[in-house]
């Protein structure tokens, strides 16, 4: 097949420096980008059925900037004054530049990783008396509460915002030549949106173990797999792809 349209389920790209840019004019390509999940942040009427006073931690461990954002907004919502001397704890450097969004940078006591949680159990170990507050979505990584519990530390893990299936249904069908995923979540909102989906000759890109285990596990064929050793992202992985089916159909 040739592959002449791709649907990837992201937001598009704010920069015109996008590598996902430079393979449609690569290969003329038409490429259009369309998130199937959102966020939606937990009302604080139902954060507060918790009973969680979020004073009672003196640190909070950051594992998205979107975990950030929800965190500051219950805050906010509930009237809470976050104190000066709490310790923020981030996945990454990344994260960690975002607090600037609310709080004095330079005046507070900020610790990062290098984008992974289990960077952080040294830094854990370091400040094992602390009480830390850990806001994620109800769709995060077991890893977090595991690394938590090994270490024996003293936390609370808050639900504060969730993943659900954007509405799609403007899409009216699902004409693509190759579908790209980022998380078991898309998986699960195409099945939402289109529960007759049929794959038929219409290729699926995965990135991630998670993610291509969804598509297997959702029954569809799983053609493009990234990050490989021969493809460490998605793009290079489609690069590929399509390189291999024009060399097929030349034949």
């Amino acid at each position: 097949m040739k592959v002449k349209r791709i649907l990837v389920s992201q937001p598009q790209p704010s920069t015109e420096k996008s590598p996902y840019f430079d393979l449609a004019e690569k290969h003329g390509l038409k490429i259009d980008f369309r998130p199937f999940i959102q966020v939606q942040g937990v009302e604080t009427k139902e954060f507060r059925k918790e009973r969680i006073n979020i004073l009672d931690y003196s640190s909070v461990v950051f594992t998205s900037k979107t975990s950030v954002d929800n965190y500051f907004r219950i805050c906010e919502e509930m009237r809470i004054t976050v104190p000066d001397t709490m310790k923020y704890f981030c996945v990454s450097e990344a994260i960690a530049l975002y607090l600037q969004k609310y709080i004095v940078y330079r005046k507070r006591k900020i610790f990062y990783g290098n984008g992974q949680f289990t960077d952080l159990a040294s830094l854990f170990e370091k400040h094992k008396g602390e009480k830390y507050f850990v806001p994620v979505s109800d769709k995060h990584k077991p890893e977090i509460p595991d690394t938590l519990n090994k270490l024996k530390v003293n936390y609370k893990i808050a639900i504060l915002y969730k993943t659900v299936a954007s509405d799609l249904s403007d899409l009216n069908d699902v004409n693509y030549d190759v579908l790209v995923f980022f998380s078991p979540s898309g998986i699960k909102s195409l099945l939402e949106n289109f529960p007759k989906f049929e794959q038929k000759d219409i290729c699926i890109a995965a990135f991630g173990a998670t993610t291509a285990k969804a598509v297997k596990d959702a029954s569809l064929r799983l053609d493009i797999q990234a990050p490989m050793p021969e493809a460490p992202s998605m793009t290079m992985a489609l690069d590929q792809f399509i390189l291999n089916s024009n060399k097929k159909l030349k034949k």
